[in-house]
């Protein structure tokens, strides 16, 4: 079987960055690639993995906020007890190249609610997502906590924990460790930023007093943040070559 990954984090600590490099990495690794966008705020992702445009989000699928109770228990795509990536169709999934895009949905306008039928349908999908052995599915969560909460993480398989250099990205890593814990999910760190061996060094020991193993870095690259700016796809480059050491440590041995 496939493997599902969630990304996690403090906000703006480069959840959808390390995203989009991890799937970079497995489409170069000649992996069938989901990138499933649960991130109800985040709006540049599609940009970053090189969509002209985002796929029309899955919440149109079953009806929007305000049907998602009456259509989650009638006859559609999602009431089905297995969802494979070829039931998906166009426009809710975008392919390119081996690489697709799935957004959960998004908040477009003051007063229009918690994002809480969002992480229903995330935890749904996923949990009824069954993935081939050739498949990954790369999840960019809401920064923070709320997605263990609401259980969007039951379903996955890896959990990495995306660190920049700051005290609350650290003290939110270990909040979401012992969380990971508590549903039985492997956690990991990305730290990001990295300007120096000694901030690495630094950050490690922290992480590995509160038992979080740290499982690679992503050193500061002009070109990705450039990339960020511009609203670009992210170049092939050092960053790449370091997101495919860490995709490499989670994948099975057989695939």
């Amino acid at each position: 079987m496939g493997i599902k990954i969630s990304v996690c984090g403090k906000g703006g600590s480069g959840k959808s960055t390390l995203t989009s490099l991890l799937a970079m990495a497995a489409q170069d690794r000649g992996l069938t690639t989901l990138v499933v966008d649960s991130d109800e705020s985040n709006s540049g992702l599609y940009r970053m993995l090189g969509f002209d445009k985002p796929p029309t989000p899955l919440m149109a699928l079953v009806g929007g906020r305000e049907g998602i109770k009456d259509k989650m228990n009638q006859p559609t795509l999602l009431s089905e007890t297995e969802l494979t990536l070829e039931k998906i169709p166009y426009p809710y999934i975008h392919e390119k190249n081996g690489l697709r895009l799935l957004s959960i949905g998004k908040i477009h306008q003051a007063l229009e609610g918690c994002a809480c039928p969002m992480g229903v349908l995330s935890r749904e999908f996923l949990k009824k997502l069954r993935l081939a052995e050739n498949e990954i599915a790369i999840v960019d969560m809401e920064a923070g906590i709320e997605h263990f909460g609401r259980g969007i993480d039951n379903s996955i398989d890896a959990v990495l924990v995306v660190v920049e250099p700051s005290f609350e990205s650290i003290a939110l890593a270990e909040k979401i460790h012992d969380l990971a814990a508590g549903i039985n999910k492997k956690l990991w760190a990305v730290l990001n930023k990295i300007s120096s061996q000694n901030l690495i060094d630094e950050i490690e020991a922290k992480l590995k007093s509160r038992e979080i193993e740290t499982i690679g870095e992503i050193s500061y690259d002009g070109s990705v943040f450039l990339a960020g700016l511009k609203g670009d796809t992210l170049v092939r480059g050092k960053s790449i070559r370091r997101a495919a050491k860490i995709l490499d440590s989670l994948l099975p041995a057989e695939t």
